[in-house]
């Protein structure tokens, strides 16, 4: 019988759709090495490895047979894939094009229990997962109406559907992945950038909410978003932005903010041209270099001046904090604590709190390789992330669908 893997349901699915992997056709008990590789759109390669034994009848099956050494141990059914890691140090995945191609991961198998720089050049099998951004049937619109630059996607049939914001870190650019994967959950969504991109102004001193308050009427307007209201979902700088939404933007009654602050980070915030928070900054002297060779940010904020932090209190709408406890781009646990404790304070009671342990900053959909390490735009070098690979992984797979139900039970749906 011929060695084989078997990918179930299908070898084709969505970015975070869980896969089976399969082996058939070892000998009994035989000791093998499963490895997954991938290529960015920029070439850069990912892989990850572990060690399995066969079964009584020369089968694997990686939901239920655990791996005994490599990048992960356990049983882990999609290890190979959260735990793959860049040749090149420090490379985050990141997806830009969601519409043309999918995310290619090949599993090879290969006899005996050996790291990838002693595996021969031929496995004994190969598989092919492909791991798409859209499924059939969704819609990318590019936007470009008054100052706003983004892309709307609108799910298959009648709708209407809850529409959802989705922004991201400062400088990063229109990223779209996380929104193209909720929209395939049946969201009308937004993917909305915010600083230099397109014909938006550079080097922003004080944002001008109005901004957001457009890219709110421009996908409320939309006839597949159910309204009155709509949701907003923003990670790291997004994540501010979107607190401060739901605060002063009475459309926006539902906001998920993932390992952000309190206050205006970066960059102050203007409201109705008053300035409401002279923003977060930070002081690079105190930057530290790791053991890793990568910079230590965890000492260079600037303590947060209460006078400046978001009326979070003024909101009509209802917020879920997202923390992630090994966050060291800045303390986001700390942050979420200040903002649970001013709620409180204010006789507020319209919000969870999701706090991981073991996680770092970068929270993403569900299978994203762990990234412990990448550029950050504010230093221009390397910075730690923090979280460990398993705890993070769990975390990225745990929130998903919370996000998900958040937003249907806050929006009606």
């Amino acid at each position: 019988m011929a060695i084989s893997i078997q990918l179930q349901p299908s070898p084709r699915c969505l970015f975070d759709e869980p896969l089976e992997v399969r082996v058939s056709g070892l000998c009994p008990h035989q000791q093998v090495t499963l490895k997954a590789w991938l290529r960015d759109e920029k070439e850069q390669l990912f892989h990850s490895a572990a060690f399995y034994t066969a079964d009584p009848h020369g089968q694997l099956d990686l939901t239920r047979s655990p791996s005994l050494g490599g990048h992960y141990t356990g049983v882990q059914p999609m290890g190979l894939f959260w735990s793959l890691s860049p040749v090149t140090p420090f490379t985050r995945l990141v997806k830009r094009d969601v519409a043309a191609s999918p995310l290619s991961v090949h599993i090879e198998i290969f006899d005996g229990h050996l790291s990838l720089g002693q595996l021969p050049p031929q496995p004994l099998a190969t598989a092919i997962n492909q791991r798409w951004f859209m499924k059939e049937g969704l819609v990318r619109i590019p936007v470009r109406e008054g100052r706003i630059r983004g892309t709307l996607f609108v799910p298959p049939g009648n709708g209407p559907f809850p529409g959802v914001i989705c922004m991201n870190e400062i400088k990063g650019g229109l990223l779209e992945y996380r929104s193209s994967l909720l929209a395939n959950h049946g969201f009308t969504t937004l993917a909305f950038f915010y600083d230099n991109y397109d014909s938006l102004p550079k080097g922003v001193t004080n944002f001008d909410l109005e901004y957001l308050e457009e890219a709110v009427n421009v996908l409320k307007k939309h006839p597949k978003v159910k309204g009155p209201s709509v949701g907003v979902i923003g990670i790291s700088k997004g994540a501010d932005l979107a607190l401060s939404m739901a605060t002063f933007l009475p459309d926006v009654q539902a906001a998920v903010v993932i390992n952000g602050c309190i206050t205006s980070s970066v960059f102050g915030l203007c409201v109705k041209n008053k300035l409401i928070s002279t923003g977060l900054h930070y002081n690079i002297n105190r930057m530290k270099i790791a053991d890793s060779g990568v910079a230590d940010l965890s000492e260079i904020m600037d303590e947060v001046d209460m006078d400046n932090v978001i009326p979070i209190e003024n909101t009509k709408g209802t917020i879920l904090f997202v923390a992630g406890e090994d966050d060291k781009n800045w303390s986001s646990k700390h942050y979420v604590d200040e903002a649970v404790k001013r709620l409180k304070e204010h006789g507020k009671d319209k919000f969870d709190v999701l706090s991981y342990p073991g996680s770092g900053h970068y929270l993403e959909p569900p299978f994203f390789p762990f990234c412990y390490a990448s550029y950050h735009p504010a230093i221009n070098m390397c910075a730690e992330l923090g979280g460990n690979a398993k705890e993070h992984s769990f975390a990225q797979e745990d929130l998903w669908p919370k996000i998900q139900a958040f937003f249907r039970k806050v929006l009606h749906q």
